[in-house]
C-alpha cells in the first residue's frame, strides 16, 4: 500500500498577473495535502500579497499556514536554501525559472515550474469560423496579451486564411484601448515599461528581419505603457515573432496547407504550455491531440486553466502540474508501505 504526506513548507514565487488566482493555484492544492505556504509575490502588487495572507486569516486557517514575505528577488536563493523550505514552485519568465530551479537544485529540493508560452491556435476548414475568430481575439488580448497561456501563433489553413486573416484584422483594429477603469475598454496599458520596451524592440526586429505589419507595430503617443493591437504576417523562422514569447497584444499569423504542415510550425517552438485547435472533424481533432507538443490541448475553445484539470507545461514552459488530483500530489511524499507480521 501507499499514504501521501506532506513535504511541509513550499515556498512559492509568484507573478503580477493574475495576482490572486496565480496564488490560489498553487496554495489550495499544497494546503489541502497538509502542507503549509510562504508566499513571495512579484514586487510591483504587494497589497494583493497582503489581502492573500488576511484572506486565510479570516478563513480561521490556523496561524503560520499561510504567511506572505514582502522581500526582492535577492532574497528568494537564501530563502530557497533555509533547511525548514521543503519545495519551492513559481510561476513567471523562463529567466526566473532557471534562477529558483537552479538555487532548489544546488539543495535537492522540489520544484514546478510554470513559465512562459508561445501558444499555437490552429484553424482547419472545417472549424466552426466564426466562433473561431472571436475566440482568436479574446484569447490573444486577455489582459492585454500580457498572459503566459494566451494564444500567440494563429496557424490557418490555405483554404479559409485570406478570410480569417481579413476578420480577425479588423476585430483586432475595432479594440478600444485607453483607461482599464472605463467598461469600454478593451486593451489597458502594459503593466511595465519594460515590457513596453521590450515588446516594442520585439516587433521591430522582426519587421526588420522581414515580417509584415498589417496592423499596429508600434507604441501609443502620449503617457502610459500603451501598445497598438498588432498583427504580423510573412515572420521569418530566426525572428523573434518566431521564437520569442511576445507579451503583449501583437498576434502572428501564418498560412498552411494542411494539417501536417500545421503541427510542425505549431511544434516549431522552445516552448509547451498550450495549444488550441478549431476543427469539427474527429479525425483531424484526434491527430492534433496525439501529434501537438504542449502541457494542455483545447479542441474547439480557449486555453484556460481550471481547478478541475492538471494544469502546466513541457520544454521551456517548466515542468511539474498545478490543480487537479495530479496538482495536489506534487508537493507529497508518496510513501510506500509495506508490513508484515507473524501469524498468530
Amino acid at each position: 500500500m501507499s499514504s501521501s504526506h506532506p513535504l511541509g513548507v513550499v515556498f512559492a514565487v509568484m507573478p503580477w498577473n493574475f495576482a490572486f488566482w496565480q496564488v490560489m493555484r498553487f496554495a489550495t492544492a499544497a494546503l489541502i495535502a497538509g502542507n503549509v505556504g510562504l508566499l513571495k509575490h512579484a514586487s510591483n502588487v504587494p497589497q494583493s500579497a497582503l489581502a492573500l495572507e488576511e484572506l486565510f486569516r479570516s478563513a480561521d486557517a490556523p496561524e503560520g499556514v499561510f504567511q506572505v514575505l514582502l522581500v526582492g528577488n535577492e532574497s528568494v536563493a537564501p530563502i530557497i536554501g533555509d533547511p525548514r523550505v521543503a519545495a519551492v514552485t513559481l510561476t513567471g519568465s523562463e529567466g526566473a525559472g532557471r534562477a529558483v530551479a537552479r538555487a532548489a537544485g544546488e539543495h535537492i529540493k522540489k520544484t514546478v515550474l510554470e513559465l512562459g508560452g508561445s501558444d499555437p491556435f490552429i484553424v482547419m476548414p472545417s472549424a466552426d469560423f466564426d466562433r473561431a475568430v472571436d475566440t482568436a481575439v479574446k484569447a490573444r488580448t486577455i489582459n492585454n496579451g500580457e498572459s503566459c497561456i494566451a494564444a500567440k501563433r494563429f496557424i490557418v489553413a490555405a483554404p479559409i486564411y485570406d478570410r480569417f486573416e481579413a476578420v480577425f484584422v479588423e476585430r483586432m483594429r475595432s479594440l478600444r484601448v485607453g483607461d482599464p477603469l472605463d467598461e469600454a475598454t478593451d486593451i489597458g496599458p502594459l503593466a511595465t515599461l519594460q515590457i513596453l520596451e521590450g515588446l516594442d524592440d520585439q516587433v521591430k526586429r522582426s519587421v526588420a528581419a522581414g515580417a509584415r505589419p498589417l496592423l499596429g507595430g508600434t507604441r501609443r503617443p502620449g503617457p502610459g505603457n500603451f501598445y497598438e493591437p498588432t498583427v504580423l504576417v510573412d515572420i521569418p523562422r530566426s525572428s523573434p515573432a518566431y521564437v520569442e514569447e511576445l507579451f503583449g497584444p501583437v498576434a502572428a499569423l501564418f498560412r498552411v496547407e494542411g494539417l501536417e504542415e500545421a503541427v510542425a510550425i505549431a511544434n516549431d517552438t522552445q516552448f509547451g504550455l498550450g495549444a488550441s485547435a478549431w476543427t469539427n472533424d474527429r479525425a483531424e481533432a484526434d491527430r492534433l491531440v496525439q501529434t501537438l507538443e504542449a502541457g494542455s490541448v483545447f479542441v474547439n475553445g480557449m486555453v484556460v486553466s481550471d481547478p478541475r484539470f492538471p494544469f502546466g507545461g513541457i520544454r521551456r514552459s517548466g515542468y511539474g502540474r498545478e490543480l487537479g488530483s495530479f496538482g495536489a500530489r506534487e508537493f507529497v511524499n508518496i510513501k510506500t508501505v509495506r508490513a508484515s507480521f507473524p501469524s498468530r
